[in-house]
């Protein structure tokens, strides 16, 4: 295991720890601000990769399909969020987790009607297709750094929203005692319907950069739901700051596990054995972490409220 390796495999934790924040921001305020369990998240992430694939092989464009995405899955959050969501809200977790999962499955079946059952794809800018020259003795995918500089880029803007503007100030108190911000005055609802929209456009831009190097196919929002949940978990609910600190705890943990721990079980047990266990061990590792969290900190490393 050469110095090379490690670094390229930070690099790749980064990149997808950063793709797991845009996700997580916007759900983990949704259940910050109006303490509603929104499963149909992963499908706004699914809609922006289709959407983005559609648009990429009709124009050609990857950032006009990005845009398009993020658009297209904005207005669609919005319908969803005045059509179901705000009748969800004043429903019990049970009837959110059920109304939410409805969506998932609506929402695959119209993936299916739409664009098919067979899986598509999204070709990356071909400006991008090719390697970087980092060290003398690393290349790494020219792509891969985009993504890790729009991530970062992404998470500063939002910092910025929620820090230093008044609608960040707005989304924080509503984030940290909903009621006591509805006895000042906000308007919650209207709050809702913005910050909804707005994580429905990050998870979208994830689905729509993430595509070229994942498959974009019916089922892969359910995937990354459950990642996502264990960033806003590790983070605590509520918190960009936690969901970011989660999102690259969590991304770092499994591109480590899968990418070492089977070289580390060659030498002890033999390379198929090694092949095959060493992802499921990575992938117990991330719900290890949160285990750990969890016992220390039940609340979460940095809670909204408190």
């Amino acid at each position: 295991m050469t110095l090379t390796v490690v670094i390229e495999q930070l690099l790749n934790g980064l990149q997808f720890g950063l793709m797991l924040f845009l996700i997580a921001a916007g759900l983990t305020l949704v259940f910050g601000i109006m303490d509603i369990m929104n499963l149909a998240h992963g499908s706004l992430y699914m809609a922006g990769a289709y959407v983005a694939s559609a648009t990429m092989s009709y124009t050609g464009s990857f950032l006009l399909a990005v845009l398009v995405a993020m658009v297209a899955t904005g207005v669609v959050a919005l319908v969803l969020e005045l059509a179901l969501m705000r009748r969800l809200v004043v429903r019990d977790h049970l009837a959110q987790v059920l109304g939410t999962y409805a969506v998932i499955l609506i929402a695959n079946d119209l993936v299916k009607m739409i664009w098919g059952a067979a899986p598509m794809m999204l070709n990356m800018p071909a400006a991008l297709s090719g390697p970087v020259r980092i060290l003398p003795e690393l290349m790494y995918p020219a792509y891969r750094l985009m993504i890790i500089a729009v991530g970062l880029a992404a998470a500063l803007a939002l910092y910025w929203f929620v820090t230093r503007t008044r609608a960040g100030v707005l989304v924080r108190a509503g984030a940290s005692n909903r009621l006591m911000a509805t006895l000042m005055g906000i308007k919650v609802p209207l709050l809702f319907l913005g910050v909804f929209t707005l994580g429905a456009m990050l998870a979208a831009a994830a689905g729509a950069l993430l595509g070229p190097i994942t498959a974009v196919q019916i089922g892969m929002g359910e995937e990354v739901l459950i990642l996502v949940l264990v960033c806003i978990v590790i983070g605590g609910i509520g918190s960009i700051r936690g969901a970011f600190v989660g999102a690259l705890l969590v991304g770092m943990v499994d591109t480590a596990g899968r990418a070492f721990l089977p070289m580390l079980l060659r030498e002890v047990f033999s390379p198929a054995v090694a092949s095959s266990v060493g992802p499921t061990l990575a992938a117990i590792a991330i719900y290890v972490l949160m285990a750990v969290v969890l016992v220390f900190k039940p609340s979460g490393l940095f809670p909204a409220r408190g």
